[in-house]
């Protein structure tokens, strides 16, 4: 696959690119950021997986998480995909939660989805290969996390290929899909009607079902404005039932902003690199 770079700047002694490719995956040109730390000029380093939540795309996270210090400092690179394929011929809806911006990391089942929705694969397996041929990053290390719907998706990502993954944390993360305004209605539209089909999409279910064979890092403001569409109860409890090594952590007074992620950035970067290096 042929790589366009975008732009590259450097930042904290690492750089900051963003490059774009044609992805067999979605069936479009896709666009993602990725930081390289100073480390990388000596040799492979690990990388993070960042997803991004509702209307982002591979640049929110980029500009407004605060990450490349502390990846710097921790000598681990950062990815920045998109949330969702891009383009003309891109089925979209008018609401912010479907379609473009919201492609909730799932492999859609369903027209008018189905061409193009198909981010689990890309995020998977596509980007990491493109990435580890083109760039100084290690894909035996890789840990993941995200914000949001990005937190869905990097939570039900990493319980379903732990061998991918060898850490995992999330900011905020949508917790119980399927029993949530956000869940049902993009579960639906992009698998279908079958709720069998969307179980491998519910980070509460999987982590009932199978858990992680690590320590998982969750951190959720006790201020979100979202709270009854996030639903972290219920993920905070399969993780109790479970009894999931890693730390579920309610912050007094965060909201659903990225001065929350901010906040708590240098923490999740560490817990990664002491999973990874």
């Amino acid at each position: 696959m042929s790589l366009e770079t975008v732009s590259e700047n450097r930042s904290f002694g690492g750089t900051q690119g963003v490059y774009k490719h044609r992805s067999q995956a979605t069936g479009t040109d896709m666009t993602f950021g990725l930081f390289l730390p100073e480390a990388a000029q000596y040799g492979r380093v690990p990388v993070l997986w960042y997803l991004s939540g509702l209307t982002c795309t591979h640049e929110n996270a980029m500009t407004k998480a605060a990450a490349q210090q502390w990846c710097d400092e921790a000598g681990i690179a950062i990815c920045f995909p998109d949330t969702s394929p891009r383009g003309e011929d891109v089925a979209d809806d008018d609401a912010y939660d479907l379609g473009k911006g919201a492609g909730f990391y799932v492999n859609a089942t369903q027209d008018p989805w189905k061409p193009h929705f198909q981010m689990w694969h890309y995020v998977v397996h596509e980007l990491p290969e493109l990435i580890g041929e083109n760039f100084a990053v290690d894909r035996d290390a890789m840990g993941i996390t995200g914000h949001s719907m990005g937190g869905h998706g990097a939570l039900t990502i990493a319980m379903t290929h732990p061998d991918r993954y060898h850490s995992v944390s999330a900011f905020a993360p949508i917790a119980n899909p399927t029993e949530s305004d956000w869940g049902r209605k993009q579960l639906s539209a992009y698998l279908g009607d079958d709720k069998a089909a969307w179980r491998n999409h519910d980070s509460t279910l999987l982590m009932s079902e199978r858990g992680y064979p690590g320590e998982v890092l969750i951190d959720q403001g006790s201020s979100d404005q979202f709270l009854d569409l996030l639903k972290p109860e219920a993920l905070a409890h399969a993780m109790m039932a479970r009894r999931q090594p890693g730390q579920f952590r309610m912050q007094p007074g965060y909201d659903h902003s990225y001065f929350f992620v901010q906040s708590f950035m240098p923490d999740h970067v560490m817990w990664h690199a002491e999973r990874l290096i």
